[in-house]
């Protein structure tokens, strides 16, 4: 039987409890209680009983008219954190739920997300910046896959060129060309360090010692490979601004220009200069190829982790440069002073003795300034301990932040790879219409909500990361994303 009600619909009695059974736990809430957010789907239940059946049945699965008990096939553990808003005020989520499930939760049980609090929505951001990528991985691989037949040859001819150079997964010749893109770069490196041996230069007929010519001639070579590659790829490249731009790009021209500048001076240079200025010049421009060991970048992800880890890494590091600094300081102007009664000191002022400071602290000791006084050795000691400190104690950081990333980059990779599957079996089973449409609706519900697209098939493997999943079969398993 249903409960009393007055002409506005609201309970007579603010004391009444109703009793929500949610995934086979049971809860006993108060009217006082529920009432404090009148919007939520709980404080609903308080009046949704003189509406009839059909009120009920709008905001849970089942009713027991007997027991006055409402049913809900939800997450307990989920349900559980999110009723602690009727009593603090706050939610916080239990460890081991998924973010982006238990948002969801939240919004069915129609809790704003402002009551969740600034931890937990940094996490929920986080899985929601991981989602976005995962979008944006399926859909470069789509995009490879996809062949438009509106595009001219030219643009076919383009993305086709780009694939080949960039993406060596997409095939075997591409893989090959990676292959020979990183030998040339060992190679090339290489020939550059061997070329300083002087039993293996030769002398000019100015006296001057120069590299051997077949070491030039193989460098020649290495460079006519990185310049083809450049060139191919700004001119595949779908964004020729953003492509100029990046880092990595950068750095290929860095490894190629100084030998273009070295040969344009070696020929022409000196109709306009010394011809002692033009070899300065391309001995200066000539170190600058030290810069294409960073191309290795480009093929090593253990190199592009280590880049992400130190840039994550800036705070940790920049404390340990203060620590170092005022170290530094401190200790050379302790050395200093306590030298000064020696009459054989090595340390002749301050900030010479910053050199000693640091390669005291650094654990290095060239030994070339040492302390001779009973005082400079016990500054010397104690200076060495706390450089010890000092550095080991961002090493932790650097290290969580670079298997963190590295462990993300396999994740992200695994579930791309997992809906582009799901996308296959559902389009095997005539649930899709094409590609380009799941591709929509993956790129705007990845930026809208937590599920990509409703009909694509669910799979229900404990691996399984959530995008194309529907609601009636994620609310389940919320535990399964981690």
């Amino acid at each position: 039987s249903f409960p009393d009600m007055d002409s506005d619909g609201s309970e007579i009695n603010e004391e009444a409890e109703i009793v929500v059974n949610v995934g086979g736990v049971r809860q006993v809430f108060y009217g006082d209680n529920l009432n404090q957010y009148p919007e939520t789907r709980l404080a609903e239940l308080i009046n949704c009983l003189s509406g009839g059946y059909d009120s009920i049945f709008s905001l849970c699965d089942d009713y027991d008219p007997g027991k006055r008990e409402f049913y809900f096939d939800r997450d307990p553990d989920a349900f559980k954190c999110i009723i602690d808003v009727y009593y603090f005020g706050e939610i916080h989520m239990k460890k081991g739920i998924c973010p982006i499930c238990f948002k969801n939760e939240m919004e069915f049980w129609k809790v704003d997300l402002k009551f969740l609090d600034d931890c937990c929505k940094a996490h929920l951001s986080e899985k929601k910046e991981e989602l976005e990528e995962i979008a944006r991985r399926v859909q470069l691989i789509l995009d490879d896959l996809g062949v438009d037949a509106s595009e001219s040859h030219w643009k076919r001819c383009q993305k086709y060129i780009w694939k080949f150079l960039e993406k060596p997964e997409s095939s075997y010749p591409a893989r090959v060309i990676a292959v020979l893109s990183f030998l040339f770069i060992l190679i090339s490196s290489i020939v550059m360090c061997v070329g300083t041996i002087p039993d293996l230069q030769i002398v000019d007929a100015e006296g001057n010692r120069v590299e051997h010519p077949t070491l030039d001639s193989i460098e020649t070579a290495c460079i006519g490979w990185f310049t083809v590659e450049y060139v191919l790829r700004l001119i595949s490249s779908p964004n020729k601004l953003h492509f100029v731009l990046s880092f990595m790009n950068i750095v290929d021209v860095l490894a190629i220009l100084p030998f273009y500048v070295s040969l344009t001076l070696t020929h022409l240079g000196a109709k306009l200069m010394e011809l002692s200025n033009v070899q300065q010049a391309v001995q200066a421009l000539r170190i600058m190829r030290i810069a294409r060991i960073f191309k290795l970048a480009r093929h090593s992800s253990g190199l592009q982790t280590l880049t992400y880890a130190l840039k994550r890494s800036f705070k940790e590091l920049g404390l340990l440069l203060m620590y170092l600094a005022v170290g530094i300081f401190v200790f050379s102007a302790l050395g200093y002073t306590m030298e000064q009664s020696h009459p054989e000191t090595l340390f002749k002022s301050i900030p010479q003795s910053f050199w000693w400071a640091i390669i005291t602290m650094t654990t290095v000791g060239y030994g070339d300034i040492y302390p001779k006084t009973t005082l400079g050795k016990l500054n010397a000691a104690i200076s060495f301990l706390c450089g010890v400190i000092a550095i080991a104690l961002p090493i932790h950081p650097i290290i969580n932040n670079f298997v963190r990333y590295y462990n993300k980059q396999r994740v992200l990779e695994t579930a791309a790879k997992h809906e582009l599957e799901l996308m296959e079996l559902n389009s095997a089973e005539g649930k899709t219409t094409s590609s380009k449409c799941e591709l929509e609706d993956l790129v705007r519900e990845g930026k809208e909500g937590p599920f990509y697209s409703s009909r694509l098939k669910v799979s229900h493997s404990d691996t399984f990361i959530h995008l194309l999943s529907e609601e009636k079969h994620y609310r389940t398993r919320l535990q399964s994303c981690k």
